[in-house]
């Protein structure tokens, strides 16, 4: 690679260089026209002179225009004026525009500034910067000439140069004015038009210092404009405004207020409209197919179809009132009118401070220096002037002519840089800034060039700054007017109506200062914006609220009706709805925000509420709080800070002052009326009675309850509270009166709670008005009780609850204490006996009390329960009894002895008496409790018959009377009689059973008579389960038949045992069986059921070795439900292995039967290994059988401690098997049939089957592998590990196929494992000794590989997974042994073999036997693709390199060559037989090829052939071809010249260097590639020859298709003229991989990328190779005729020098296209170049797959 060069360094040596300079020309009218390419634009002209005039501080400009007639319109034969001008317009041309000023003459200076280009004016305050502008008049004029003063200059054009002449004037010539005088160009320029003109020229007297401008149209004067200024007043800039811009660029000084004043007079032919150009734009909507009507107009015409008959005829509406203001204009065009236009002018002082690099840098850009100090002045329209300007327009013309259109910046202003420029300003506001720097048209402001753009971005902003003290003074105007009027009309402070008058001033203003879009660049607009917001030092801005003028910080926006806090200043409504884009600019960058609850809360703070104002809030508040719109802390926290004022002239506490953060309850009037007291927490009525009851509840506030309202009230009696005496409760009848029905009628819906408060509220207070006055309701009676006549009874209550008053507790029956005295007393005797009062007995008492039953009190009703008022039958009339103690007269239980109640004549218990006693417990029937001790106390008595008499009443009467089962049942009294046992006694309903089976087991069973009446009397059929359970295991049966009576008797009650009793059966020993024992006496052993198998055991293969027994079938049915089975499980039989393996297998008496059990067991291993503690007995206990195979003698002798190869040993004889019982660590598993036929003798090994061996390994035993030590035998690694690599890349690629063979549980190690941790050694000699641990056996034998893990071998250590290979290995079992080892849990030899199919057979083939092999083949494409492109840019280096070597030492040969030496001049790449080099030799890589008699073909391919076979052995082609004697075809076909050669050299030109013609050696073989293209067809074509250097060149056709691809990438093309393509294929498949073995060789001896190389066949074509746009193809044809027997006969030398030579004919076709002598001499300079590598090719082998190959 060439080394870097300094280009400064060579950039200083060019100008030290002594050549002549020579200077930078320049075409001065090209660049004049590219100039003002860019600077066009409309009026570029003029305003170029304008702004030379306001340089000059002209005050008068004259712009006339000079017409020529027209030549084919003629003059009107009139002379009227109107007429003559209107002929001008329509029909004149230009012939010379004159601008005139009265500024200052030009000085030498300007003279010579004017005559040069791009050197703009020095003077920073002046507007011209870039030295082109007055170069515009050339886009109209050839050679404009200028006067001013005493001189004069005029351009003239010599060629494309430009040229000036001054002139010194004359006396009479000389003049004070400056004239422009611009003729042009040609006579075909039509007058301009009129109106726009004008109105360009009014908007550019808007800020120069112009006053007055003519336009002149020959002798008729258009328009005349005069500007008139008012004394400016100063702007106070306020404080809090941050004056620099960002980046300090600039700094606002001072500020200026003008008022200046536009005055135009102009002729109404100004605003006159042609009748073409009229109907142009009216007329042509008739027609959409018009020639003159434009695409929009046509699109006008055809959307108006669709428009509405009102869009319509307002359209029609405005064209009339053009027509008849175009008519009335056309009747008086020379009339004059005249309009005035006010504008308003902030004039800027601005300083400038900037470091002297950025000064220097901007003085480069601009050609002057950057001024200290400038000007900014921002245009806007105030209210006032706006109005004045609007009427002060008049004239016929006045209302169709805008001539100051673009002066006011009614919807956006502009940007002027002294005069107006395309860009606007975002804002309705012009800004002039004469010191931003233009782009080059001067149309927009650059903001490109890196200094001129921070320039101006700080100019924009100061005009953002100046914009905002704009802002300022409008808005203190506005506040000035605002106070003037609240004075005029006395007021205290601003009122609304002051407000509305200023509201569309303040519009105007609002509007004015919205920002929009600029354009064209949006940058000006967001820079001038962004500064207009954020150069104030607070966040804030002046605006009109409804207080007046305030900070925006002190103003809000009412997003809804809040007049409650009507103090708040907010935004009025007229400022939201027209002035919307500036309102939002406000709260976008959040200077004025809604109002929130502080604001709120603070005008809360402020002033008290009056009771509407209190209406709207609670409104308000309430409804926001119900809609979650502010939370319960901002509802508090308003609530405590609200204060209301109620009104004095209310009924209700006059001037009463309401804290809202007090209330806590609201009236609901559906529970207390809004007339009564309420306490100070709850909010009057008049308040929240039109108030929605949730949003009262959302403030957090409850409807006052009953109770609090009555504590209340109560607590406030006796002068306690704020009540007077006749609002006192317990005082006030009336009150209570009105209080009392309120309580009575919300009775019902007060909760118990509730009504219990109210009853101790008022229970203990006089609050029951009665006809003694005010008492308790304890002491007050119903008016229906009339039994005494001085009992208080209520008086005056109306619609109260009779329910509510018992509540309270006012009586409707006398107290019992009182009836107890005064009718329980004994009787008074007086003189009189009529007076005496007689005494009552218990019978009155009982009719009284049933009269009133209803009313008495529930304390009243347990004092007679409790108190013995009754007399018993057979009693004395002092001893009474409770009604509870005493049954109801009946003969009945007379006769059982109970205790009766005492009544005269009949007792009646459906009688009120009846039904009162009942209430008070009298007892109709005894219970059970009391007729059990009845019963018992008789039988042990012996008073048999009344026992009996007893219990059959209480069996008979068990349902009638309810007598409880359960009550009976766990009685402790024995009472019941038994079957068969002494009447006298008695047990428990738990002793005795009615089941007679029972008492097999021991158990009593109930007298018969009772066995219908067990269930009433609490007995069961049979014992509790669990207690015959206990009976059984205590005394199991010793024989069959009690086993039989016994366990059928469990039979039937199968359903009772489960559960406990049943896990204790099955475990109990209870199960009779006969011992095994050898003596003729037998023994009973019991055992659990789960041990005994039911039946006699026949059939059963496992009968010998368990239990069975039957003792019918109810028994048995027992048994099986304890746990017996007919047959033992598998679980069973795992049990009882592992408790007796020995004995089993001595039952079993062949090993078979016991491997069969085993087999069972490793089946059913998945639900065995769940019982742990089986598990654990398994792997300890010496149950699994292993066997030991004993060698015969002879083969024992055989097998000697020597080093032999394990394949060769000779078949063995059968030894000895033996089968022993052992512990699953005594046993191994065969993982290594070659260790198991070494050792087999020495160890016990596990049967060979998988699952018996997934059992072993299960319960411990472990593999042969790992008892076998195995000791590494190596020789030193071969220097040469190319074995190595090759197997390496082979098992990197077959191993995925393997291990996708394999289940994914089996594989232990992955593929990338493999590709990361394996690594490959070549070894001279590889051997292993195996030695069985601790059996003193050992054996050596050889390996081809094999792995181990981190070993040394002498100093060399090997980390990791290393396999250890022998060199020239070609049986690859080893080595899958030992990669399966590393891949899989357990390897099977199967597995070994498979991996070794695959690693040993050709891909093609895998993939024809169904393996997915694409994947590999495609990546082994595309690693010979890098492989070849690697090796191709390794043979350019050197190539390269070479040549380099070679050019260096031709260099130095001639210094170097001894004297008398001589070079012989030959051609480069000559052959050593041609004609001119006859004995000559060439010399190649040490080989000597002698030249032959002739330069023929044969003898060089025979000369060739010697070199490599050392004889002459020539290949005969068959087929076609011929025999011995028939030359094969020239090595070279027609090529395809398409392309010219990419090199002219000559090659019999002598200076030609070897390092030139390797040059292009080297490109030519770049230059191929491959072919991608499916089909190659291509017509004969035949060319002319002629005898000159080039030879035949016939083009013959070729028709082939891209078919397949072949190894090595190499693409086939068939001819379609082949119909079985794929049995062509698999036909030749093995010649047409070998033929692509033989190109590739050929092609890699040069570098050649394989991808440009392709083989063809077509049958019917002679072409043996062509070059098609530098892809090679080679037919298939010839190989086959010519090499394809050689080849299979291993001789491939004669086909790798043939098809070589060929590719270096067609590789020369990369340079020369046609067959001339140029291709010859590069053909012949491939082969000289490339035949040793080819050589070396054709000496090794080279392989082809000959694997399966489809259609692509």
């Amino acid at each position: 690679m060439p080394g870097t060069v300094d280009l400064n360094a060579l950039r200083a040596q060019a100008i030290g260089s002594g050549l002549d300079e020579e200077a930078v020309t320049v075409n001065t009218r090209a660049l004049i026209d590219k100039v003002l390419a860019r600077y066009s634009g409309e009026w570029t002209v003029l305003r170029e002179l304008l702004q030379n005039a306001a340089d000059a501080s002209a005050c008068k400009v004259t712009i006339k225009f000079e017409t020529l007639p027209s030549s084919t319109v003629p003059l009107p034969q009139t002379s009227e004026a109107s007429a003559l001008l209107k002929h001008t317009i329509l029909h004149h041309t230009l012939k010379s525009l004159v601008v005139s000023n009265d500024g200052t003459p030009f000085g030498s200076s300007d003279w010579s500034r004017l005559k040069r280009i791009a050197e703009g004016n020095p003077d920073e305050t002046k507007i011209g910067a870039f030295g082109v502008g007055f170069y515009s008049v050339f886009s109209d004029c050839e050679e404009p000439f200028v006067r001013s003063g005493k001189e004069a200059m005029a351009f003239y054009w010599k060629g494309n140069s430009l040229f000036t002449k001054r002139l010194q004037l004359a006396e009479d010539q000389s003049t004070a004015e400056t004239n422009f005088v611009l003729n042009y160009r040609n006579n075909t320029s039509p007058v301009p038009k009129i109106l726009p003109l004008c109105q360009f020229l009014a908007s550019s007297m808007t800020f120069v210092g112009l006053t007055q401008v003519e336009l002149w149209l020959d002798n008729h004067r258009l328009l005349a404009i005069t500007k008139l200024t008012a004394p400016g007043a100063a702007v106070t800039i306020p404080k809090t405004l941050e004056t620099k811009t960002a980046e300090g660029f600039f700094c606002i000084q001072s500020v200026v207020r003008e008022t200046a004043q536009l005055e135009a007079k102009w002729l109404n032919i100004v605003a006159w409209v042609p009748k073409s150009t009229a109907n142009t734009s009216h007329g042509n909507g008739q027609s959409s197919t018009g020639k003159g009507t434009s695409s929009s107009q046509s699109l006008r015409s055809f959307f108006s179809r669709f428009a509405s008959n009102m869009q319509n005829a307002a359209a029609e509406k405005i064209a009339r009132e053009e027509r008849v203001a175009q008519d009335a204009i056309s009747e008086n065009l020379m009339g004059e009118c005249k309009a005035t236009v006010f504008l308003h002018v902030n004039r800027a002082t601005v300083s400038a401070k900037f470091n002297s690099n950025f000064s220097n840098e901007l003085e480069r850009a601009t050609k002057k220096p950057p001024p200290t100090s400038t000007k900014l002045a921002i245009l806007t329209s105030s209210y006032d002037e706006n109005a004045a300007s609007t009427s002060s327009v008049s004239g016929t013309a006045s209302k169709m002519t805008d001539i100051f259109a673009s002066v006011l910046p009614s919807r956006s202003g502009r940007v002027f840089i002294g005069f107006p420029t395309h860009q606007t300003t975002g804002l309705s506001a012009h800004i002039s800034a004469q010191s931003v720097i233009p782009t080059v048209e001067r149309e927009s402001i650059d903001l490109n060039a890196r200094w001129v753009r921070t320039w101006n971005m700080e100019m924009l902003r100061a005009a953002g700054i100046v914009c905002r003290i704009a802002w300022t003074g409008e808005i203190d105007s506005l506040k000035e007017n605002l106070l003037q009027s609240s004075k005029a009309t006395k007021g205290i402070k601003i009122s609304p109506e002051d407000i509305s008058k200023a509201l569309p001033e303040a519009v105007h203003i609002l509007n004015q200062f919205t920002f929009r879009e600029s354009t064209p660049s949006s940058q000006v607009g967001s820079l001038v914006e962004e500064a207009f917001w954020t150069c104030n030092k607070t966040s804030t801005i002046e605006v009109l609220s409804s207080r007046g003028v305030l900070p925006s910080q002190e103003v809000r926006i009412a997003t809804e009706e809040l007049s409650f806090v009507d103090g708040i200043p907010v935004l009025p409504s007229e400022l939201l709805k027209n002035a919307s884009g500036f309102v939002k600019k406000l709260t976008d960058y959040g200077i004025i925000t809604d109002i929130t609850t502080g604001d709120i809360k603070k005008e809360l703070e402020r002033q008290a509420l009056n009771e509407k104002q209190l209406v709207e809030f609670l409104h308000w508040i309430g409804h926001k709080a119900k809609i979650h719109e502010i939370d319960a802390v901002v509802v508090r926290s308003l609530l405590d800070v609200a204060v209301a004022n109620e009104d004095p002239n209310s009924s209700s506490m006059l001037g009463k002052v309401i804290v809202l953060g007090e209330i806590r309850h609201f009236l609901n009037p559906s529970k207390i009326p809004g007339n009564v007291p309420v306490p100070s927490n709850t909010l009057p009525f008049k308040f929240t009675q039109k108030i929605d009851r949730l949003d009262l509840e959302a403030l957090g506030w409850e409807d006052l309850q009953i109770v609090p309202w009555l504590r209340w009230l109560v607590e406030a009696t006796g002068g306690k509270g704020a009540l007077s005496m006749e609002q006192d409760l317990s005082k006030s009848a009336t009150f209570a009166c009105v209080v009392l029905p309120i309580l009575s009628k919300q009775w019902d819906g007060l909760s118990p709670s509730s009504k219990g408060t109210v009853i101790s509220l008022l229970n203990d207070r006089t609050v029951i008005p009665t006809k003694f006055g005010m008492r308790k309701p304890s002491d007050a009676y119903f008016p229906s009780v009339k039994l005494f006549e001085d009992l208080p009874v209520v008086s005056g209550l109306q619609s109260v609850k009779e329910k509510f008053l018992i509540a309270l507790g006012v009586r409707k029956t006398v107290e019992l204490g009182l009836v107890f005295d005064r009718l329980m007393a004994p009787p008074e005797y007086t003189a009189d006996p009529s007076l005496a009062r007689p005494a009552w007995s218990h019978v009155d008492l009982i009719k009284y009390l049933a009269s009133v039953r209803k009313d008495i009190p529930a304390n009243d009703m347990l004092r007679l329960k409790s108190t013995p008022i009754c007399p018993a039958v057979g009693g004395t009339v002092h001893e009474r009894y409770r009604v509870a103690e005493l049954f109801e007269p009946n003969g009945t239980l007379q006769s059982l002895g109970l205790r009766l109640l005492q009544w005269p004549g009949t007792f009646r218990s459906g009688s009120d008496e009846g039904r009162f006693l009942s209430l008070l417990g009298l007892r109709s029937i005894p219970t059970a409790e009391e007729l059990i001790p009845l019963i018992a106390r008789a039988a042990a008595d012996g008073n048999i018959v009344y026992r009996d008499r007893v219990l059959k009443y209480f069996v008979s009467n068990h349902f009638q009377y309810g007598y409880s089962i359960a009550q009976t049942a766990e009685t402790k009294i024995p009472f019941l009689p038994l079957e068969g046992e002494d009447p006298k006694t008695a047990v428990l309903p738990t002793q005795c059973f009615i089941n007679g089976n029972a008492t097999v087991l021991g158990f009593k069973l109930l007298r018969k008579d009772l066995h219908p009446y067990a269930a009433r009397l609490g007995v069961q059929n049979d014992p509790p389960i669990m207690e015959s359970v206990d009976r059984l295991i205590k005394e199991p049966p010793e024989t069959k038949r009690r086993a039989a009576e016994l366990f059928g008797y469990f039979a039937t009650r199968l359903q009772d045992i489960s559960g406990r009793p049943l896990e204790i059966l099955k475990q109990a020993n209870f199960v009779p069986v006969p011992s095994r024992t050898t003596d003729s006496k037998t023994s009973i052993r019991h055992l659990t059921p789960h041990l005994c198998f039911l039946g006699d055991g026949a059939g059963d293969n496992y009968a010998e070795i368990f239990d069975y027994v039957d003792f019918g079938m109810d028994a048995n049915s027992f048994l099986l439900k304890c746990g017996s089975k007919h047959e033992p499980s598998t679980l069973e039989l795992a049990q009882l292995v592992v408790r007796e393996p020995a004995r089993i297998f001595t039952v079993f008496e062949s090993p078979e039967r016991y491997l069969e059990l085993l087999r069972a067991f490793a089946g059913a291993w998945t639900s065995l290994k769940k019982d742990k503690t089986l598990v654990k007995d398994m792997k300890k206990t010496p149950f699994l059988l292993g066997y030991k195979d004993s060698p015969s003698e002879s083969n024992r002798r055989a097998r000697q401690d020597q080093l032999v190869d394990v394949d060769s040993y000779p078949e063995e004889d059968v030894g000895v098997r033996t089968y022993e019982l052992a512990a699953a660590d005594k046993i191994h598993i065969v993982d290594d049939i070659v260790s198991y036929n070494l050792f087999k003798g020495h160890f016990l090994a596990a049967p060979m089957e998988e699952s018996l061996e997934d059992f072993y390994l299960a319960l411990g035993s472990t593999s042969l592998g790992n008892l076998v030590e195995q000791k590494l035998q190596l020789g030193s690694p071969l220097p040469n590990q190319q074995d190595a690599t090759k197997l390496e890349k082979l098992i990197r690629e077959r191993i995925r196929l393997f291990l996708h063979e394999v289940p994914r549980d089996q594989i232990y190690r992955d593929a990338a494992w493999i590709e990361k941790n394996l690594s490959i050694v070549v070894v001279q000699t590889l051997a292993i000794r195996k030695v069985l641990r601790g059996r003193n056996a050992s054996h050596t034998e050889t390996k081809t590989a094999f792995q181990e893990k981190d070993l040394q071998l002498g100093h060399k250590v090997f980390r990791g997974h290393t396999l250890f290979i022998v060199s020239g290995i070609r049986d690859l079992y080893d080595v899958s042994q030992a990669l399966s080892g590393l891949l899989l849990y357990r390897p099977k030899p199967q597995h070994a073999i498979t991996l070794t199919v695959l690693l040993e057979t050709d891909l093609h083939k895998l993939r024809a036997r169904g393996y997915n092999v694409e994947r590999i083949l495609q990546r082994k494409a595309a690693e010979a693709r890098v492989a070849d492109e690697q090796r191709r840019k390794q043979l350019a280096e050197e190539q390269q390199q070479r040549l380099e070597d070679q050019e260096a030492a031709r260099i130095a040969g001639p210094a170097q060559r001894p004297e008398g030496s001589q070079q012989d001049h030959v051609m480069p790449g000559l052959f050593p037989d041609s004609p001119d080099h006859k004995g000559r030799r060439l010399q190649s890589q040490g080989s000597q090829i002698e030249s032959a008699p002739h330069r023929g073909r044969g003898s060089f391919f025979d000369a060739i052939s010697r070199t490599f076979r050392g004889g002459d052995h020539h290949l005969r082609p068959s087929g076609q071809v011929g025999d011995g004697a028939a030359l094969p075809p020239p090595p070279y076909a027609p090529s395809d010249p398409q392309h010219q050669s990419l090199t002219t050299t000559n090659p019999s030109q002598p200076s030609s260097t070897p390092r030139e013609l390797q040059q292009n050696l080297i490109s030519a073989i770049k230059a191929s590639q491959p072919h991608n293209y499916n089909e190659i067809v291509t017509q004969p074509r035949y060319n002319n020859v002629q005898e000159t250097k080039t030879f035949c060149d016939a083009k013959p056709a070729q028709n082939i298709s891209y078919i397949a691809q072949l190894n090595s990438e190499i693409k086939l093309y068939l001819s379609h003229k082949t119909t079985n393509k794929q049995g062509y294929i698999d036909k030749n498949l093995t010649a047409m991989n070998a033929f692509a073995a033989v190109l590739c060789d050929c092609a890699d001896s040069m570098g050649l990328n394989r991808g440009g190389i392709h083989v063809f066949e077509d049958e019917g074509s002679s072409t043996i190779a062509f070059n098609q746009n530098k892809a090679l193809f080679f037919n298939y044809r010839y190989f086959e005729k010519l090499h394809w027997e050689g080849v299979m006969q291993g001789r491939r030398e004669k086909a790798i020098v043939y098809w070589f030579v060929v590719m270096c004919h067609e590789l020369a076709h990369n340079l020369v296209g046609d067959h001339s002598s140029a291709h010859s001499f590069y053909t012949e300079s491939f082969i000289t170049e490339y035949f040793a590598a080819a050589a070396r090719k054709a000496g090794e082998g080279s392989q082809s797959g000959n694997g399966a190959l489809r259609l692509s």
